[in-house]
């Protein structure tokens, strides 16, 4: 029988409805770098989504791309980026930011997130600081939504990091790899308006959520970033065939597709939890979104490492592990059933 597979949610390719806009203009002669129609068309629709005419869209192959060009295009030399020690950035990205030049200044987390509390009282000490000239600069702020650990912002919460940033003058950034799975949450308050009138700049992420590849950045002043183009360049993120990623997002926004297409892996995950608890596997995590963390006695993982795949999240205790199972767009009900059989 098959292996099952929740390691991750970009592991399928794209919905049908993207992979049948891909086939039908296939054969098309387009101008490059996202200078075509099917890019422009996108872009219109995400602005409409996010009411928000004046904005920039941009479209990158991937997550860490996107981090790296945003942070190292919006800070000085001698400026950081705050982050939750959690932060993707903080943790998952192989130091690509400090290999641009730029240190991750971290804060620790709360479930996850960055709190207004924490940031405020960060910002406080270090304009205190008299040998602040000597120390890497606050220059902007991460987030992510949800957070590394499935957990979710609310609008009250966003408001209040807005404000310290506002305070401070310092832009928002929000990154947005798995925002379909945010939007699709029932527990979520933030909606595509509230981001793109809160943060200076998101990205709406495609890779983990339905296409085969690429992100949208939206940015509410395109001044944020002067000559984005280029900088892309610089980056290695203008592709040539920029129209495969506008076609998909093209059809990601046609008929509020990606508002809903997380929808079943939230039902997945949902599901996934209470078949951990009930097989007597507490969460370590409460995600309410697409990212499930049982901890497993240590004695049970090859057993379950040969018959599903899953992410080692972290060491839970000295006999226990925390691991991850992400649900997809793409997930299948028979399969997590399958999981709840093995599970006994």
């Amino acid at each position: 029988m098959e292996k099952l597979s929740f390691a991750s949610d970009y592991m399928e390719g794209a919905h049908p409805a993207l992979l049948q806009r891909l086939v039908e203009t296939n054969m098309e002669k387009t101008p490059g770098y996202s200078a075509d129609d099917y890019c422009e068309s996108a872009r219109q629709k995400i602005r409409a989504a996010c009411q928000c005419p004046g904005a920039a869209v941009h479209y990158l192959a991937g997550g860490t791309l996107t981090n790296a060009l945003m942070i190292g295009a919006i800070l000085r030399s001698y400026q950081g980026v705050v982050a939750a020690d959690t932060g993707h950035v903080s943790l998952h990205e192989a130091g690509a930011i400090e290999h641009s030049g730029h240190k991750v200044l971290t804060i620790p987390h709360e479930n996850g997130k960055l709190t207004a509390a924490a940031l405020r009282a960060y910002l406080e000490t270090f304009w205190a600081d008299g040998n602040r000239a000597q120390m890497v600069m606050p220059g902007m702020v991460y987030i992510s939504q949800p957070t590394e650990y499935g957990t979710l912002y609310s609008l009250a919460e966003l408001t209040a990091l807005r404000e310290i940033c506002d305070k401070y003058k310092l832009p928002l950034y929000v990154d947005g790899a798995r925002l379909a799975y945010a939007l699709a949450c029932g527990e979520n308050e933030v909606t595509l308006p509230d981001l793109a009138r809160l943060c200076d700049a998101f990205y709406i992420g495609g890779t983990k959520c339905g296409a085969l590849l690429g992100e949208a950045v939206v940015m509410r002043d395109p001044a944020l970033i002067p000559e984005f183009y280029t900088v892309m360049k610089q980056y290695g993120g203008l592709l040539a065939k920029g129209r495969l990623m506008g076609l998909q997002f093209d059809a990601l926004f046609t008929d509020d597709l990606y508002l809903h297409i997380g929808k079943p892996a939230i039902a997945a995950a949902d599901r996934m939890r209470a078949i951990f608890t009930a097989a007597g596997y507490p969460l370590a995590i409460a995600s309410p979104t697409n990212q499930v963390f049982p901890v497993i006695p240590n004695g049970e993982l090859e057993r379950l490492a040969a018959v599903v795949d899953y992410s080692f999240w972290e060491k839970y205790d000295k006999e226990h592990t925390v691991l991850r199972f992400a649900a997809s767009w793409a997930t299948r009900s028979e399969d997590v059933e399958r999981l709840a059989e093995l599970l006994k």
